[in-house]
């Protein structure tokens, strides 16, 4: 385990607080990852870590998590009061990692190269949900995420809390014209559109999938959908208006793994 943490400087407190607004992360090429669980994977992904934060208090949570030696990373421990102008947790378990925000692939190159399933979000502007559904992609195999322009920032603390750090080991292009993007895509992969009024029942497919949602409240638009090889939807016997996005997804992505 790292010993010999750094004391942090007034500017960097500052420098990694501001990290929370999302044109600052997009400027600095840098977001936070807070959380044992989260950053065991960050450390495992191969992500490249700029800095580590830790509370000295919390050792009992962070101290079995393989960190690197203080001379390929610096570390810097922090009070509480200090952490709570950085971090996101109501009751922190003291580690956070600096991270860079990776270059995404070129598109067309990674669709070219890809072998799995994919999954593609429209507007998907929830952080929560754009975590929760990263989280999901993972548990299913899928190889990464398209994510459309309008979306959520993937790099939100919110959204990478909630992958609980799948998104390190998913490719994720965020910020694409989807009425572009969609035609390529269909060359390789059999798209599924999602619709919440009607559709096929979700069911197993024998090409490459390329699973389409939209946003939990609008769904996807008429343009897009069309657009679409196959439209999905979920049969329900309840009285519930509608399942959730992720619960929806996470069905879809199951049937996805199915040849």
């Amino acid at each position: 385990m790292q010993t010999g943490f750094l004391n942090a400087s007034q500017i960097q407190l500052k420098r990694w607080a501001r990290l929370n607004d999302a044109k600052v992360r997009q400027e600095e090429g840098l977001f936070l990852a807070e959380g044992v669980k989260i950053v065991e994977e960050l450390l495992a992904s191969g992500w490249p870590i700029k800095e580590l934060l830790i509370m000295p208090e919390k050792i009992k949570y962070w101290e079995g998590l393989d960190l690197p030696s203080t001379g390929n990373i610096p570390a810097y421990q922090l009070t509480r009061s200090q952490w709570q102008k950085i971090g996101q947790d109501r009751e922190p378990e003291g580690i956070m990692a600096v991270t860079a925000i990776k270059k995404s692939p070129d598109i067309s190159s990674w669709l070219a190269e890809t072998s799995g399933n994919i999954l593609i979000l429209h507007e998907i502007n929830n952080p929560l949900n754009l975590g929760a559904l990263a989280r999901s992609a993972r548990w299913f195999g899928f190889d990464g995420i398209i994510l459309s322009a309008y979306s959520a920032d993937y790099t939100n603390p919110k959204a990478v809390r909630a992958s609980m750090g799948s998104l390190f080991h998913l490719t994720i292009i965020p910020d694409i014209d989807l009425s572009t993007a969609l035609p390529e895509i269909k060359k390789s992969f059999f798209l599924i559109g999602s619709d919440v009024r009607e559709g096929l029942p979700p069911h197993p497919v024998q090409k490459k999938a390329a699973l389409l949602l939209g946003n939990e409240s609008h769904g996807l638009p008429e343009a897009i959908l069309h657009m679409a090889d196959e439209k999905w939807s979920i049969p329900g016997s309840g009285k519930a208006e509608s399942l959730s996005l992720p619960q929806a997804a996470a069905i879809m992505m199951y049937e996805c793994t199915k040849k």
